[in-house]
């Protein structure tokens, strides 16, 4: 699947969602080529308030996949959708990285519910 826009992320991810304890934080991290076509995805589990992070697995599975972007997802439980300090300092963090390996964090969404938020259209990235 291609993930060459908001919409195409937001269909993506959804459908990774759909099976996911919504009751704690999770994040999804989809590595994409120069076409925005997934390579790989992976899940990284957090708990009631909060996602783990791994910078370091994420970009170690950027270099290995030869990851030219990634679209990062994670979901709130709290119900409200906007980014969190945290959610922008670990994206920027994130990004400064991959930038190291000339990957770009094309987009992150937050799920909370039925509603959503993207940190490019939000203007984070």
């Amino acid at each position: 699947m291609k993930l060459d826009s908001e919409r195409a992320a937001r269909r993506f991810f959804t459908e990774c969602f759909a099976s996911n304890n919504h009751s704690v934080e999770c994040l999804w991290v989809a590595h994409v080529d120069e076409q925005a076509r997934c390579l790989h995805l992976s899940r990284h589990q957090g708990n009631e308030d909060a996602t783990l992070f791994p910078l370091r697995t994420i970009i170690a599975d950027a270099a290995r996949h030869g990851s030219a972007g990634l679209v990062l997802a994670h979901n709130h439980p709290s119900g409200d959708a906007r980014p969190s300090d945290a959610d922008c300092k670990a994206t920027r963090r994130l990004a400064s990285a991959a930038e190291a390996i000339d990957c770009a964090i094309l987009d992150h969404l937050i799920f909370a519910g039925e509603d959503y938020s993207s940190l490019r259209r939000l203007g984070y990235l």
